[in-house]
């Protein structure tokens, strides 16, 4: 399924400002957020993509290559791939700013200074047996990094950035308006509160570059679907000095073709024989360790239910280890040997005869009750 425009998304145009673009998220954002929909999924899901737009357009280097190359240009910002930018702070921030401005306090906006770099997301798939025992890999992680040439300033060498002179550093200009003090992103720096003359030819000024780096993770036993891991500063680069975000490993653990997952506990199906229902039997149950005996009671019927203790799933903080439950399952034959013919048909013959015996004893408890 194709994604849909950014711009189209946030209901602006391709030109629009960033305090345009604030606007629209912040309207749309408030409308659809979960908190205020509780159950709608349809609001959650709008609330998500509204997210991910303006993630990518609120961000000048992201936006530059989304209006060049698309959803393309912007893979490591969207949630398409499997690791992606993840905000999870643009709807406090932009309250913040809202109602800082109205009442004279609350949170300002620190763009003009140190930037905290981009959480990043990846979604890690493994199997019920990796889960169950825990698992090291390694996965790549494409992100923005620190340019080396200019050690993240974005000036050539012997040079440096400057101070803005539009807003003086700030990255926004505030101006009155009625009775309301407004503020909007500085146009001179776009923001940053720098102006750089001579740009970094490694990275064009922007102080980074896309880069991809290998890490190594270690995923705890008993992590089921889910589950996220942080692994601090393995985010991307901030800016002017700022630190890096944050790496989630987002784990998806397959279906096993075998065994289902309940919790901590794993249910499997045992396939019996009508004589082993009927007779009972010793048999072997696959478990996540290997085979197991298994005692089947005489007169077993199908859904049956045995408890082997302590052979699921081990308990992810520690506390002990889940049970395997095995489900029994009467299988019927497909083929008969003459010789097991004949000995179901005289069983059969037995049965009719039963079932005769008491449809008579019935009869006559009847007659006596109605006379």
């Amino acid at each position: 399924m194709s994604k849909r425009d950014y711009y189209e998304i946030l209901g602006v145009s391709r030109n629009a400002n960033d305090q345009e673009l604030k606007s629209a998220y912040r309207k749309l954002a408030m409308q659809h957020h979960p908190d205020k929909n509780p159950g709608d999924h349809d609001a959650e899901d709008k609330f998500k993509e509204l997210n991910e737009a303006y993630g990518v357009l609120s961000n000048a280097d992201n936006r530059a290559r989304y209006d060049r190359f698309g959803h393309a240009g912007v893979g490591s910002s969207a949630a398409s791939a499997p690791w992606a930018s993840a905000d999870f702070g643009g709807f406090e921030d932009i309250l913040g700013d809202i109602f800082g401005d109205l009442f004279g306090g609350g949170r300002r906006s620190s763009r003009g200074g140190a930037q905290r770099g981009s959480d990043l997301r990846y979604d890690l798939e493994i199997t019920l047996e990796q889960a169950a025992a825990g698992y090291k890999t390694k996965i790549a992680i494409p992100r923005l990094e620190n340019c080396e040439t200019c050690n993240g300033t974005g000036a050539a060498a012997g040079s440096s950035p400057v101070t803005c002179t539009g807003c003086g550093g700030a990255g926004q200009v505030r101006f009155q308006q009625g009775f309301f003090s407004v503020s909007r992103t500085c146009d001179q720096c776009r923001g940053t509160g720098r102006m750089i003359a001579n740009k970094c030819r490694t990275c064009f000024g922007q102080g980074r570059v896309e880069n991809e780096q290998d890490l190594e993770i270690k995923i705890p036993a008993g992590v089921d679907t889910g589950a996220r891991l942080r692994l601090a500063g393995e985010g991307e680069a901030g800016r002017n000095g700022g630190g890096s975000g944050d790496l989630y490993v987002v784990i998806h653990v397959k279906e096993h073709e075998m065994f289902e997952r309940q919790g901590n506990n794993l249910y499997v199906s045992a396939p019996i024989t009508f004589s082993q229902a009927a007779l009972g039997a010793e048999i072997k149950v696959p478990t996540l360790d290997g085979e197991e005996p298994l005692t089947i009671p005489e007169y077993t019927q199908t859904g049956s239910i045995f408890r082997l203790k302590g052979k699921g799933i081990v308990s992810l903080q520690g506390h002990g280890r889940g049970d395997l439950f095995v489900v029994t399952t009467i299988v019927t034959p497909t083929r008969l040997t003459r010789e097991q013919r004949k000995l179901l048909e005289q069983f059969a013959a037995i049965e009719e005869k039963q079932q005769e015996s008491a449809a008579r004893r019935f009869g006559s408890k009847v007659k006596d009750i109605f006379g």
